[in-house]
């Protein structure tokens, strides 16, 4: 979901995938739920700052089962790490 045409800040579910899709294509958005949804629990569009630390890591362990390039593995993270 992109933000308002009134120019609003995107949510930061929209921000993860935004991230994720970078990286994994137009299955980010489907891999970002899945994390926030089995991992964390609750509904992607409820995800609130204080819940990256917790995907991120989780973020990292499956993204890492898909590539053995640590460095990109590292600079993912990194970005959701900067959103909190």
């Amino acid at each position: 979901m992109a933000a308002a045409a009134t120019g609003s800040k995107k949510s930061l579910h929209d921000q993860l995938v935004d991230i994720i899709s970078d990286y994994l294509g137009p299955a980010g958005e489907r891999f970002v739920d899945r994390q926030i949804e089995f991992h964390l629990k609750k509904k992607p569009d409820k995800i609130v700052t204080k819940d990256l630390a917790q995907l991120s890591e989780w973020v990292k362990v499956s993204v890492a089962l898909l590539t053995d390039d640590a460095t990109t593995v590292d600079e993912l993270v990194g970005r959701i790490n900067k959103l909190k």
